[in-house]
C-alpha cells in the first residue's frame, strides 16, 4: 500500500515537472484584488489573435506566463480571452517581465520591468501624451467656434490644428530615429506615422539597426513602406 502510495507520488511529480511551463519569455506579476478567473497572454498571428498561454487565477492573485519569443512584438494580458474586455498590452521580449497591476484599473497604469522596449515605448508615450491632450483641446474649441458660427476662429484652429500635427510628427521621427536600436521604433512609426509623408518613413527606416531591420516590425515597416512607393507609381 505504501509502496503504491509512493509510486503515485512519484509519478504526479513527474508529471508536474513535465508539464512546466518552458519560454523564452516569462511573464509573471500580480494583479491586486482579482479573486477568480482566467488570464490569457496572447499576441497577433498574421491578422489573427491567438492566445499562446493561460493560468486559472483562484483566490490567488499572482500569476506566470510564458512564450518563445523570435521578435520582440506587442502582447496582451486579457480575462477569459476576450480583448473586447479589459486588457493589457506591453511589449514582449526575451527574458523576466514583470508586470504589477489592479484589476479594477486592469490596462490602465501597469507596473512593468524587464522589457527593454517598453521602457522605450513608455518615453515616447508620456510626450505623446500631450499632443492628444492638444487635439482633444483643439476638439473642443472647434465645436465651440461651430456652435457660435466664428469662421475666423474657426479657419485659425484649421491651421493651428495642422501646425500641431506637423509638431507630431516630426517629434515622432525624431524619437523613432534616436532609437535605433529598438524594436519599439519601426512599431511607433507603423502605428504613429502610418498617414505621415513617407519621407519620414524613411528616414526612420534607413536609420534602423541591422538587427532591428530584420525584426517583426523592422520587416513589416519596410513593406508598409514598399507598398506605398507601389501605389504611387501605378
Amino acid at each position: 500500500m505504501k509502496k503504491t502510495i509512493l509510486t503515485f507520488i512519484i509519478a504526479t511529480l513527474m508529471i508536474a515537472c513535465s508539464s512546466k511551463k518552458q519560454g523564452n519569455m516569462i511573464v509573471k506579476g500580480q494583479i491586486k484584488g482579482l479573486k477568480k478567473g482566467t488570464l490569457y497572454l496572447q499576441k497577433m498571428k498574421d491578422t489573427v489573435l491567438v492566445s499562446v498561454d493561460s493560468v486559472a487565477l483562484l483566490g490567488n492573485d499572482t500569476f506566470i506566463l510564458t512564450d518563445n519569443v523570435e521578435s520582440p512584438v506587442m502582447y496582451y494580458l486579457t480575462f477569459n480571452g476576450n480583448t473586447n474586455d479589459k486588457r493589457l498590452l506591453f511589449f514582449g521580449e526575451k527574458g523576466e517581465i514583470t508586470i504589477n497591476d489592479n484589476v479594477e484599473e486592469f490596462g490602465f497604469k501597469p507596473e512593468i520591468k524587464g522589457s527593454k522596449n517598453q521602457e522605450v515605448l513608455d518615453n515616447y508615450n508620456k510626450v505623446d501624451k500631450r499632443f492628444t491632450e492638444q487635439r482633444l483641446d483643439f476638439i473642443k474649441q472647434d465645436f465651440e467656434a461651430k456652435q457660435a458660427q466664428d469662421e475666423d476662429l474657426i479657419k485659425k484652429l484649421e491651421v493651428d490644428y495642422k501646425k500641431m500635427v506637423r509638431r507630431r510628427f516630426l517629434f515622432t521621427t525624431n524619437f523613432a530615429i534616436a532609437n535605433p536600436d529598438s524594436e519599439a521604433a519601426p512599431y511607433i512609426a507603423l502605428t504613429q506615422l502610418f498617414d505621415a509623408n513617407i519621407k519620414l518613413l524613411d528616414t526612420i527606416n534607413n536609420s534602423l539597426t541591422d538587427k532591428v531591420k530584420n525584426s517583426s516590425y523592422g520587416k513589416r515597416l519596410q513593406k508598409f513602406i514598399n507598398d506605398i512607393k507601389t501605389k504611387e507609381q501605378n
